[in-house]
């Protein structure tokens, strides 16, 4: 998604515009659903600007480094709204928008560039990639699935873990974060730098434009947690479809961008290594560090989700390691993850 300069200088200026009109429209009193649906399109201008510049970093990075970096910051959005959520006390906002992430990168996203990589000419229906990659999400998501199953399996025994879930989620969230980073170090450290490629941008340039995008993140993402609960209340939408689809879809831009951009250009191992790793870093990463930071409000996130959550990881992750084991995707398996997510999105309707 390199862009030419006049383009990136154009979407800079709207994504301005945009923030500019959220933070206006948030300060003056306008109404809820009008600042809810701005501070939506921003979040993912936002995800779009990072965008284009982790895609310009990855001209001077391996893959992996590359893939890190951008689900880092791409999650940025992520970690802000569950944050501020939380301090507002929508604990089910924050729920279903940590697991809408990660369900929308595993099938949404995937899905997306799997079919967009199997339709392109010289792929003749198949996308082909590194099995690799996917079974290291694979291996985070299920060990996060084993935290979050026991837990519930406790509270319907009504056995003696049930009264202790914030001493086992803090617990548990503390070993899947050892555990994130036992992998993360070796497999960035052992990823060889990309081929020469044609940036537009200079490093420090697209660096720094990450880090600004980032920052104005965490502003949007107040502001649109603030709007949010007046917003689905006045659209008569259930909570569970603004965290796992709203949320999920406008915080998860920057994979859908450059995931599904660097599919078309033929880069399969980029494309699904930038989703992959987003998918390992909310499961693994995100989500056990938001519990422990859940613990200075009042609010806690915990490993205790609804059923209907959990049954969606479960089978998600299944679905994933099912299609992907083989290191091919074809056009039909790429709809299959689109349409698992489009059920589920359903489902949360009427939640």
């Amino acid at each position: 998604m390199a862009a030419p300069g006049r383009i990136a200088r154009f979407a800079l200026a709207a994504v301005t515009l945009l923030v500019a009109v959220t933070a206006l429209g948030h300060y003056a009193g306008w109404t809820s659903v009008a600042t809810f649906a701005i501070a939506t399109a921003a979040l993912a201008g936002l995800a779009w600007l990072v965008a284009v510049a982790t895609e310009q970093v990855g001209e001077y990075l391996g893959p992996g480094a590359t893939g890190l970096l951008q689900s880092t910051v791409g999650n940025l959005p992520e970690l802000f709204v569950v944050i501020f959520a939380l301090r507002a006390g929508e604990r089910v906002v924050a729920q279903s928008a940590i697991v809408g992430s990660l369900l929308a990168n595993a099938l949404l996203v995937l899905g997306l560039v799997f079919v967009v990589g199997a339709l392109r000419p010289q792929a003749g229906g198949v996308m082909r990639f590194d099995p690799r990659i996917i079974r290291a999400t694979a291996t985070m998501l299920f060990v996060c699935l084993f935290t979050i199953v026991l837990v519930a399996l406790s509270l319907v025994s009504r056995g003696a873990l049930s009264h202790h879930v914030d001493a086992i989620s803090a617990i548990g969230a503390g070993l899947l974060l050892t555990v994130y980073v036992a992998w993360i170090v070796p497999h960035v450290r052992g990823e060889r730098r990309a081929g020469p490629g044609a940036p537009t941008l200079a490093l420090p340039t697209a660096i720094v434009l990450l880090v600004l995008t980032g920052t104005a993140a965490a502003f949007v993402s107040d502001w649109f947690v603030d709007a949010l609960q007046p917003a689905i209340s006045q659209l008569h939408i259930s909570q569970a479809f603004a965290g796992l689809v709203i949320v999920a879809i406008a915080g998860n831009a920057v994979e859908n961008a450059t995931g599904v951009s660097m599919a078309a250009r033929g880069r399969s191992d980029l494309a699904v290594s930038v989703v992959v790793h987003s998918v390992a870093q909310i499961a693994a990463f995100l989500f056990p560090l938001l519990i422990l930071i859940s613990f200075a409000f009042g609010t806690h996130l915990t490993f205790n989700l609804p059923p209907i959550y959990i049954g969606a990881l479960a089978l998600s992750a299944i679905a994933v390691w099912q299609i992907t084991d083989d290191g091919e995707a074809r056009v039909f398996e790429g709809w299959a993850l689109i349409t698992i997510y489009a059920i589920l999105a359903v489902i949360t309707i009427y939640e």
